[in-house]
């Protein structure tokens, strides 16, 4: 009897562990969770960064090829440095391709991954499916702004060749139709990010607020700062990140009753950041756009009552869960921040439903399932 054939999967995404953001542990996950079915079998091709080892072997379904490119930082890829990642990686896929065949490529990003993966259909008749993380998609990311006019037809031509376009959240498919709306939204399937909800459990909560994240103007930390400048409660504020404002929210902090401690950069996956979140009571994301924002899930996961922002895709990662407030208005949080902490009840309240909406809908045995009906 004739045993079912492994389904060969080449992934393609740029930022790959330990190298970029959010995207970059999602990317793994999703690989080495359908490796360990042992129904796929599967070759990452990304980008090498120093002494990190060209090649790896995960388990025997799951190998990463990492391929010589310019790159001068962990957590951040210029767009020459991507440039020269399509170039590498395009050598590496070629090799692979000729010693044996893939039935799909999975791409992360849109841009620039996919311009490797549209070239691979048309050299090699590889058909591929894209997960779209937000920054790729046209307008959604300042960073790019100048670049955009020059790559709207790349990136619709991208689009239209892919098999499936996989979006996390419903906020960011209405953004890619904003792009081009005349694109098929049947070939957009909303699958959310995956989350290990073993991975944080909550610990006894202290008094305190914490945040972390990239300390950049967007990502609201002087919101945070500026609401509890005069708290008169018995809560302090820890910050975890580092970033190009650290000095300014430092010393702004310096004006505040509230006590605030910066712990600078923190791996979430080590222990210090751990016992943070873990043992906070609230957890704040002041943040002016995120996508589908895997710190969130993180604090729900810890139990924490969560307050973010109503824009873009937050309100969608913490439904009813969480207590909603209006960016860049520090007001608005002081306000939220005072309710919730002289009504212990409610604070008790979103914790659990924070931790049951996270097991509900983004435990990784729900989203796997997901992701393998499209490939």
């Amino acid at each position: 009897m004739e045993t079912n054939k492994k389904k060969r999967i080449l992934v393609l995404n740029y930022e790959f562990p330990p190298l970029g953001g959010g995207a970059s542990p999602v990317s793994y996950e999703i690989a080495e969770r359908l490796s360990e079915t042992g129904d796929f079998d599967i070759d990452v091709v990304t980008m090498g960064y120093k002494d990190l080892p060209k090649y790896e072997e995960i388990n025997s379904n799951f190998r990463i090829h990492r391929v010589k490119c310019l790159r001068n930082k962990k957590e951040i890829c210029h767009p020459w440095e991507q440039a020269s990642y399509l170039l590498s990686g395009y050598f590496k896929c070629k090799q692979l391709l000729k010693k044996s065949k893939y039935d799909i490529c999975h791409c992360h990003f849109i841009i620039p991954t996919g311009v490797l993966a549209i070239k691979l259909k048309n050299k090699f008749d590889l058909p591929y499916i894209i997960t779209s993380h937000g920054s790729d998609v046209l307008g959604y990311n300042a960073r790019f702004k100048l670049l955009y006019p020059f790559l709207v037809k790349t990136w619709k031509n991208i689009l239209d060749n892919a098999n499936k376009i996989i979006s996390p959240s419903n906020f960011l498919k209405t953004e890619i139709l904003k792009v081009y709306p005349q694109f098929n939204n049947e070939k957009i399937e909303v699958i959310p990010n995956g989350f290990d909800t073993s991975k944080f459990k909550p610990q006894e909560k202290k008094k305190y607020i914490f945040s972390s994240g990239r300390l950049l103007v967007n990502k609201g930390f002087q919101y945070l700062i500026q609401a509890v400048s005069d708290f008169n409660i018995d809560y302090e504020v820890h910050i975890a990140g580092d970033g190009p404002m650290r000095a300014e929210l430092q010393k702004l902090a310096e004006k505040s009753k509230t006590k605030i401690i910066f712990h600078g950069w923190l791996d979430n996956n080590g222990q210090e950041y751990k016992n943070l979140l873990e043992q906070a009571a609230i957890y704040v994301l002041a943040s002016e756009k995120e996508n589908a924002s895997i710190a969130l899930l993180e604090a729900m996961s810890a139990g924490c009552t969560v307050i973010t922002t109503n824009v873009s895709g937050c309100p969608e990662t913490v439904g009813n869960a969480g207590l909603l407030i209006n960016p860049r208005y520090a007001n608005d949080l002081k306000i939220k921040l005072n309710t919730i902490v002289n009504d212990e009840n409610k604070l008790i309240e979103l914790q659990k439903k924070a931790q049951d909406r996270v097991k509900n809908i983004y435990d990784w045995n729900i989203v796997l399932k997901e992701f393998i009906k499209v490939l």
